[in-house]
């Protein structure tokens, strides 16, 4: 029983990076699918597909590389918000991650958005994490 369902997921897609694996397989909630959608409209990976089993739903993704040598897209995804810490932040104060380079996912009243759609819409809400 995992705990923390968004850590796993981060852990997961950075382990496969490193390995240089096509694809992931993660276990699927409402947090991971709306997360993963965002990565996948944001350019970070290719497709995404949820697949249900007898017991439980798996998300499978499908990553990104560049280049022959199989430079990930992915540079780097860091938690901010944990279940011990929770980060909040309002409208104003949203992060810029690398000066707009990396993004920001905020879980907002609105729903999981990245910080940009959060501060055009004047929203705030706890900082996920953040994907460079």
């Amino acid at each position: 029983m995992v705990n923390d369902t968004i850590s796993d997921m981060l852990t997961r897609i950075r382990n496969a990076n490193l390995a240089k694996h096509q694809i992931v397989q993660l276990p699927s909630t409402q947090m991971t699918h709306n997360i993963v959608r965002i990565l996948k409209e944001e350019g970070f990976i290719y497709e995404f597909e949820e697949i249900t089993n007898k017991f439980r739903k798996y998300l499978l993704i499908s990553l990104k590389y560049k280049g022959n040598h199989k430079q990930p897209i992915i540079t780097s995804l860091k938690r901010i918000s944990k279940p011990g810490l929770r980060v909040y932040a309002n409208h104003k104060e949203i992060p810029r991650v690398l000066n707009g380079i990396g993004i920001a996912i905020i879980s907002t009243s609105r729903g999981v958005m990245t910080d940009k759609t959060a501060r055009h819409h004047g929203l705030g809400g706890e900082v996920l994490c953040y994907i460079w």
